[in-house]
């Protein structure tokens, strides 16, 4: 059975958007850490483990996560863009991109924010735009 990963990527389930190729997809995360936070995933590959993954593979999607973190940056106001890789909340490799005001941002433990889906859809929206122009 595919992951529910694979199934945000194959549109079987909605996700807020931000950027997409053949091989690789991104969405908001909907417990995020912070406004804009980001999940990046390979659509094909779904080992749970990001160092089991092909080199192809792995170099593939740190490429596209670098491309997003660009248009992330760019669209949601940080001093930076900091990345994390867990896997072990989904049994499908991702990497998390959040927007970053302090290191602190960073820690999984803290309380979320509560995101309004009208909010997200702007960044979604604003991030796929600034996405496009690279």
């Amino acid at each position: 059975m595919a992951t529910i990963f694979t199934r945000i990527a194959n549109g079987e389930i909605p996700s807020y958007k931000v950027a997409e190729n053949e091989d690789y997809y991104a969405f908001l995360d909907i417990s995020p850490l912070a406004e804009g936070h980001t999940l990046v995933i390979p659509k094909k590959v779904e080992d749970d483990y990001i160092f089991n993954l092909e080199p192809s593979v792995y170099e593939g999607l740190w490429a596209f996560a670098r491309k997003v973190a660009v248009a992330l940056k760019a669209a949601v106001p940080c001093k930076r863009v900091g990345v994390a890789v867990l896997g072990m909340e989904v049994p499908h490799t991702h990497i998390h991109l959040v927007p970053l005001q302090t290191e602190g941002d960073l820690d999984f433990r803290k309380k979320r924010p509560e995101v309004s889906a009208e909010r997200m859809a702007e960044i979604a929206k604003s991030v796929l735009a600034e996405y496009e122009k690279l």
